[in-house]
């Protein structure tokens, strides 16, 4: 598997992985079950890059059933992060299109990948090898949306201190 755009954001990624851990202990437990979600598929790219994975296999371990299950019970995502994504929030330049979206406009984009995925491979006779997608492109998109899910969960909010 093409690996190289995954290179550039695995460093801070460790530290979103931590946070990550941390932010799950809540009574909320449709709000721990998504940030274990997302926990863990960040987990599945770290440990993919890692050990050279197929994407077939990426595909197969990815998951959205806390979303499905978030979404059966009308759960807000608000509960996240409240507010909208933020310049400061964005680390990666080419997460600027995200500009003003908020956590469940982009949840609702990382769970339409997933499945986007999920269905290329099925359509594909259980393979995106041959698939005229291209996988690692969408594969990337998803991982930098993930990561700035964590990072927007992650910031804080600048405070001002009046002076300029």
């Amino acid at each position: 598997m093409e690996w190289e755009w995954l290179k550039a954001g695995i460093g801070p990624l460790k530290d979103l992985l931590t946070f990550l851990n941390k932010e799950s202990r809540t009574n909320d437990v449709l709000k721990k079950q998504l940030i274990r979600e997302l926990r863990n598929n960040l987990n599945i790219f770290h440990n993919g890059f890692l050990n050279d994975v197929s994407s077939d296999v990426i595909i197969d371990i990815l998951s959205n059933d806390a979303i499905k299950e978030a979404i059966k019970n009308n759960f807000r995502f608000s509960k996240l992060k409240a507010g909208k994504l933020a310049a400061y929030h964005i680390y990666d330049e080419r997460n600027g299109r995200y500009l003003g979206w908020d956590a469940e406009k982009l949840v609702d984009k990382i769970d339409e990948k997933i499945e986007e995925l999920k269905n290329i491979k099925k359509m594909n006779g259980g393979s995106v090898i041959k698939a005229k997608n291209n996988i690692s492109l969408m594969l990337s998109n998803l991982y930098y949306r993930m990561k700035l899910l964590a990072d927007f969960i992650k910031r804080k909010e600048p405070r001002f201190t009046g002076l300029k």
